[in-house]
């Protein structure tokens, strides 16, 4: 035990330097020689999300919850690493969770109001999840070249002639111009919906993209 406990006290120095590798290997040999330690597990999900192992760091979380179910900390990580691979839904029950057994803990809070908004982003019906960043598409020689193609397409044309009559004050001009406002969010979809079907690679590298860029306003509570 005492062995298991000082390859745990190494382990946390080394996080604090920020090496994360001999972070892992101090707490798995602590693991090795106490498997019943739930901080164990739960520290070496935090140095294995500083890795990007993001799948190793919710086993290890889910690990140390089968040993102490009201570990609030252990919830709290699993939740980072569950947005970290756009598991949102399973990340808010799990900052949730962490909230219920530690309920002033600001982590936490921010974090769940982090992992509810992707969650609604992703869930929007008005934009496949999608909120585009439009300097990063017109200066994507992929997207160009989907767009020049799509462009050809008579549907596509239809799409962009209709959207463009009622945006300018076609048949929905005037009083009701704007309450039209549907038509050209279904339009929009539909459009969206092509793009996916032509080039459903791209479409993820850009959630990807947009994705990352909010994960940088996670925090993490520190052990």
């Amino acid at each position: 035990i005492l062995k298991s406990f000082l390859l745990f006290i190494s382990g946390n120095n080394h996080m604090k330097e920020e090496n994360y590798r001999a972070a892992v290997d101090c707490y798995t040999r602590a693991i090795e020689l106490d498997p019943n330690n739930a901080v164990y597990y739960c520290n070496r999900a935090a140095a294995q999300s500083k890795l990007n192992n993001f799948r190793e760091a919710i086993k290890d979380c889910e690990s140390a919850i089968a040993i102490d179910p009201k570990y609030s900390k252990a919830y709290g990580r699993m939740g980072l690493a569950l947005s970290s691979v756009n598991k949102y839904e399973e990340a808010v029950t799990s900052y949730q969770k962490a909230l219920d057994l530690d309920p002033e803990n600001d982590s936490y809070k921010s974090n769940l109001k982090i992992a509810e908004q992707k969650l609604r982003d992703v869930s929007s019906p008005t934009g496949t999840g999608l909120s585009f960043d439009m300097a990063s598409l017109i200066n994507n020689p992929a997207f160009i070249s989907m767009a020049a193609s799509l462009m050809q397409n008579p549907q596509i044309q239809q799409l962009m002639s209709g959207m463009m009559s009622n945006a300018i004050g076609g048949p929905a001009a005037g009083v009701g111009g704007l309450s039209d406002l549907s038509s050209l969010i279904h339009a929009g979809q539909q459009f969206a919906q092509q793009i996916q079907q032509q080039n459903p690679e791209l479409i993820e590298q850009l959630r990807n993209h947009i994705r990352s860029r909010y994960l940088s306003g996670s925090t993490e509570e520190h052990s």
